[in-house]
């Protein structure tokens, strides 16, 4: 089969940062499932994970295909069906032809959406379920959660686009950030009942919004640059979720007063440590995959490529570092 194989270390201007290189279809064995990949989507984990690594790896951890073999211990899916998943951060990823991946953390996919639609949506979605419902323990029902409000930073990103729309549905009022016309746009439509200009200060933009603190806050990006503000404008014994990674040091007890909790929330957790609710992640996509087909959300597929070449996943390593993408990036098979 074919693979893209990204070089350790290697910035994606490097023209030779991806090689095509041929290896084994692997077998799947125990609980895992052999996916004949359709399309695949790109995270900013591809590009940090890239930027630190030493070694050469097939990164991309989205995908949307078709089951072609099943191990022996699997229990939910047989040849023939269409998945979706976000893979596990410790094994090879979905930039090939054929990937393996623990049932446990896939579902079947929507049956509303294309390939190129459907594989933009695990990983952000993973992440905004498990931040919104786990972390800051909102009420993942429909409209259980008015009255209260959230302020998701990076509304226009992958990860703030499924945020807005989770948030929305489960009746919060939403509060996201964005400082050009067309992301503005953008996180209105996913549902935003406020869109703040972070360019000219979150504080001061919830004032002209007529409040001054929310309930909850999901940061998304630029955690440092954020983090003051977010002190600010979180109400006392609020919480704070946030999924970036800080370069220095923060001073949480600026937090300390308000009562504040502080959560990380990284979606490999529990595949990486092979936790005793793992399959927690195939039954919330497998939610997710109901909320697309009944159009309560919508998939936040914005950019497609097609064809797995090294230098259209370079483009796209390009693309995602530009700062300037709004929603999600999909190679198509």
């Amino acid at each position: 089969m074919k693979v893209i194989v990204a070089k350790g270390g290697s910035a994606a201007s490097n023209p030779e940062a991806f090689v095509l290189r041929e290896q084994p279809v692997p077998e799947a064995k125990g609980r895992d499932i052999l996916v004949r990949i359709a399309a695949i989507g790109m995270n900013p984990v591809d590009t940090k994970v890239r930027e630190r690594m030493e070694g050469d790896k097939v990164l991309g951890w989205d995908a949307c295909g078709i089951v072609e073999d099943v191990g022996s211990d699997v229990i939910g899916f047989a040849k023939g069906d269409r998945v979706y998943y976000a893979g596990d951060l410790t094994r090879p990823g979905t930039n090939g032809e054929y990937h393996l991946v623990d049932e446990r953390i896939a579902a079947h996919a929507p049956k509303s959406l294309g390939d190129a639609e459907t594989a933009a949506m695990p990983l952000t979605s993973i992440t905004a379920w498990e931040a919104l419902f786990e972390r800051l323990q909102f009420i993942p029902e429909a409209g259980a959660n008015s009255g209260r409000s959230i302020l998701i930073i990076g509304g226009a990103g992958g990860v703030g686009s499924i945020a807005t729309q989770l948030a929305h549905w489960v009746g919060l009022t939403v509060f996201s950030t964005a400082s050009r016309p067309e992301t503005a746009d953008w996180c209105k439509s996913l549902g935003a009942d406020v869109v703040l200009n972070h360019r000219k200060g979150i504080v001061e933009e919830l004032k002209v919004a007529g409040t001054d603190q929310v309930d909850a806050i999901l940061c998304t990006t630029h955690l440092e640059s954020h983090w003051a503000a977010m002190a600010q404008a979180i109400r006392p014994q609020g919480r704070v979720a946030f999924i970036d990674d800080p370069t220095s040091a923060l001073d949480i007890t600026i937090f300390k007063m308000k009562s504040v909790a502080l959560v990380w929330e990284f979606m490999y957790t529990r595949s990486m440590f092979q936790t005793e609710d793992m399959a927690e992640q195939g039954a919330l996509l497998a939610r997710v995959a109901a909320l697309l087909d009944d159009g309560t959300i919508r998939s936040t597929c914005s950019e497609t490529l097609n064809g797995l070449t090294a230098e259209n996943i370079r483009q796209m390593h390009l693309r995602q570092e530009s700062g300037a993408m709004m929603g999600k990036q999909v190679l198509v098979l």
